[in-house]
């Protein structure tokens, strides 16, 4: 008996919902179980999972933030680079900030509120101000310049907004430090002749014209640039052996080691290239932490 059209089309749909599902919903699944259990595998299958007294304390492929209650830096561990996930490392909300390098002009907070304690929810940080803070703050924990381009030495883009007589050309008749807001001085004090000022809650700088100052920092910055910069998941756990070398005097400070010895040990924890043609070589801040504190406890 030969079945009605629509009918053999419903069994065939049925039957091919059937095949698809043992094939990607059973089979494939349990193949790729099963080779992730190989030896050499199984580790990063299970989440690279770090055990120290036969407790897990860490994953190999997720960062932490080695701060104190106040968020602070421990001066005794390795500060990883920064994170923008959720607050800090959290594989619940990876995410990068989505900030590119036309980010450069702040938007300052409501002084009433600054005043009173609070914090402004509408204020915002460019890139440029985040990346100037962070090395300005990494400079002075590791007792290094901290200065790069274009920042203030407050921490800040240097920035002007730059208003002209005709718009975008003609002489300068206003110029504005973008994100120092009042009653902060400038980083300035005249630009093209022109008195700078300081920027103003609330006003509107729209018509003027975006001009970083590069400044006199050095070219080349003596905190790297994975000190300042998170990565595109926010749960990146290395960090550069410039980086972690940067911070090798004050870890030797602090847990009453000789630096020599703890350069040792950020080469021991120090990755290649992988391949060795790609990407540059790193350090696991995480894994150096704890080998640090198998090796040069601290003392209570």
């Amino acid at each position: 008996m030969r079945l009605p059209a629509w009918l053999a089309q419903h069994l065939a749909a049925l039957r091919a919902l059937l095949v698809l599902t043992v094939l990607t919903g059973l089979i494939y699944p349990l193949a790729v179980l099963g080779i992730a259990q190989i030896p050499g595998l199984k580790h990063h299958a299970t989440g690279s999972p770090v055990h120290r007294g036969g407790t897990t304390v860490a994953s190999a492929l997720i960062g932490q933030s080695f701060t104190g209650p106040d968020g602070k830096p421990l001066v005794q561990y390795f500060q990883t680079r920064p994170s923008a996930a959720g607050d800090g490392y959290d594989p619940t909300a990876t995410a990068a900030s989505n900030l590119g390098p036309e980010s450069v002009v702040d938007t300052v907070p409501d002084p009433a509120l600054t005043a009173a304690g609070k914090q402004d929810e509408n204020a915002k940080q460019s890139l440029l101000t985040r990346v100037c803070a962070r090395s300005k703050a990494a400079g002075d924990l590791d007792g290094v310049d901290g200065r790069r381009p274009y920042c203030t030495t407050d921490g800040v883009g240097a920035v002007l907004g730059v208003f002209h007589r005709d718009g975008l050309t003609g002489p300068v008749t206003r110029v504005v430090s973008l994100n120092q807001a009042c009653p902060a001085a400038p980083f300035l004090s005249t630009y093209q002749g022109v008195a700078v000022q300081c920027a103003v809650y609330g006003e509107d700088y729209a018509k003027a014209v975006v001009t970083p100052i590069r400044g006199d920092a050095p070219a080349r910055p003596a905190v790297p640039a994975d000190a300042v910069t998170a990565s595109g998941s926010g749960l990146d756990p290395d960090i550069s052996p410039a980086y972690a070398n940067l911070q090798a005097t004050r870890i030797a400070k602090a847990r009453g080691a000789d630096v020599a010895t703890i350069r040792k040990l950020i080469d021991e924890h120090t990755t290649g290239r992988a391949l060795g043609f790609m990407g540059e070589p790193s350090v696991n801040a995480v894994q150096l932490n704890l080998a640090l504190d198998q090796k040069y406890p601290l003392h209570q």
